[in-house]
């Protein structure tokens, strides 16, 4: 039985074909003026095509309520929770939006020479300097265009650092709890990957650290706090095992959501490390984009961010090519402008005290979470974690049931799925990060949907095995879909 369902989309919506009926128009034009001219004759044959078979004809509105009722059919954060996090998805407040749309930056021209793109540039020199001040960095390029290619940034960096010491070496090492991109982008920056094992903590074993560093380490890559949602507590002693061997220290940023205004990555012994301004700054994401991944370094690494730099030239601002160092362009222009507008109306509206207070309340919710549902799932880290929280189906695997079978189940109460079996250093993980934006409320009822689940798999497991009931298909072959997907519809 399925408790205060929350239901906002509409399921039932035959195709405009199957609503079409001959003769029907969108549009109603006046009776022509001027001599009628055939187009075949007036254009040529070649260039005139022929009605398309089988096109529907519908009214205006039925137009217009067709597309309007097929658009709840996705999930939005307009609509509810999203359980998976800042990863994908979390409430983008409408100021940035409207901020962005400010006729002379949205409408800047990257070709427009930079006596009229002074504004546009101040924009970036402020959002590189806050985000050094968040960070703790000496320097940051806006540039990369995306998380995972602002690692793959990061990583070109301390290679040209190295090379230009003498030796770029051989190896990257990456924790079995960092993000999965870490290894790709070592291997296309040119290295070979080590993993190092966690703790029985869910962190790095600092004992088994010291003994793999050596001269052919160029640098780890760390997430902090890692895909558990725990904080790297040694990360001071890790970096201090790093640099006493010459390698380097890489933080994901990607988790920043938990220490925005509370703990500065330079100051325990950052490197480098890149940011994704749709998970921390609150800018659009999903899809595959928008996105952007700014790279904040040390001082020894800012020779070689990638040209242009933006200098100030007497009273004016200018872009800087002449930097014999630099590791070039990694994106045409300068980078997502409008994702970088959105980060910088974001940060300034809250100013520091409410950039904490949004990490302070990200991190708030997901203790509240784990506090409401550790009694019903199993928490295979109990350490304590930050912005997330990762349970495994363990319990629920007694049944039969598995974490893609809960976050069916979930769908059906109303709410998005969490983040399936991620991490990997968890067997069935349930991975859950309700990020700063969900209220009291918003969180009750997702702890009590979840409840509810658990108490379901223990009374009808095959039901919960069956779900989701109430979207418009019920189970798919998600294997065949993904390799055979059916991209056009055709008519019977």
């Amino acid at each position: 039985m399925i408790a205060k369902v929350r239901q906002h989309l509409s399921q039932n919506e035959a195709l405009l074909f199957e609503r079409s009926s001959p003769g029907k128009t969108g549009y109603q034009l006046p009776d022509l003026d001027v001599p009628d001219v055939d187009a075949a004759e007036a254009l040529g044959a070649e260039n005139v095509r022929a009605e398309i078979e089988g096109f529907p004809e519908v009214s205006e509105v039925e137009a217009i309520r067709h597309f309007t009722r097929i658009s709840t059919w996705n999930y939005a954060i307009d609509h509810g929770m999203y359980p998976l996090g800042s990863c994908t998805m979390k409430y983008n407040p409408r100021i940035n939006e409207l901020v962005a749309r400010i006729e002379g930056l949205a409408w800047a021209h990257p070709y427009q020479p930079e006596s009229l793109a002074q504004g546009c540039m101040e924009v970036m020199v402020r959002l590189e300097a806050a985000l050094a001040e968040i960070t703790g960095m000496d320097a940051v390029t806006l540039q990369p265009c995306a998380g995972a290619q602002g690692e793959l940034t990061g990583i070109l960096l301390i290679r040209a650092l190295l090379e230009k010491r003498g030796n770029p070496r051989k190896k990257i090492l990456i924790p079995d709890s960092a993000h999965g991109t870490n290894p790709a982008t070592a291997t296309v920056a040119g290295y070979a990957i080590q993993n190092v094992k966690s703790s029985e903590a869910g962190v790095l074993d600092v004992s088994a650290l010291e003994k793999i560093v050596d001269q052919d380490v160029a640098a780890l890559m760390v997430t902090n706090p890692n895909t558990l949602g725990v904080f790297e507590e040694n990360i001071i002693h890790v970096a201090e095992i790093l640099h006493a061997k010459g390698a380097m220290l890489y933080m994901d940023g990607a988790n920043m959501n938990a220490l925005v205004g509370i703990a500065r990555p330079g100051d325990f012994g950052v490197d480098v490390l890149h940011l994704n301004l749709h998970k921390t700054f609150s800018t659009p994401h999903g899809g595959g984009g928008p996105g952007a991944g700014p790279v904040a370094v040390k001082k020894a690494l800012e020779p070689f961010l990638p040209i242009p730099r933006i200098r100030q030239a007497g009273k004016r601002l200018a872009y800087d090519y002449k930097r014999k160092h630099s590791i070039g362009r990694v994106r045409a222009f300068y980078g997502n402008f409008g994702v970088l507008v959105r980060a910088l109306a974001y940060i300034l509206a809250h100013g520091g005290p409410g950039l904490r207070n949004a990490t302070v309340d990200a991190v708030m919710n997901a203790v509240y979470i784990r506090k409401g549902l550790e009694a019903y799932y199993d928490l295979p880290y109990p350490a304590p974690n930050m912005h997330e929280v990762v349970f495994s189906d363990d319990r629920q695997k007694k049944h039969g049931v598995s974490t893609g079978d809960l976050a069916k189940r979930l769908i059906d109460y109303g709410f998005h799925p969490y983040t399936v079996s991620f991490p990997l250093i968890v067997h069935g993980a349930l991975m859950i990060e309700p990020t700063e934006t969900e209220s009291k409320l918003e969180l009750d009822q997702f702890i009590e949907a979840m409840i509810s689940i658990a108490k379901e798999v223990e009374a009808d497991p095959q039901m919960v095995k069956g779900a989701p009931y109430g979207t418009r298909t019920s189970r798919v072959d998600e294997v065949t879909a993904a390799r055979k997907p059916v991209l056009r519809w055709k008519p019977a």
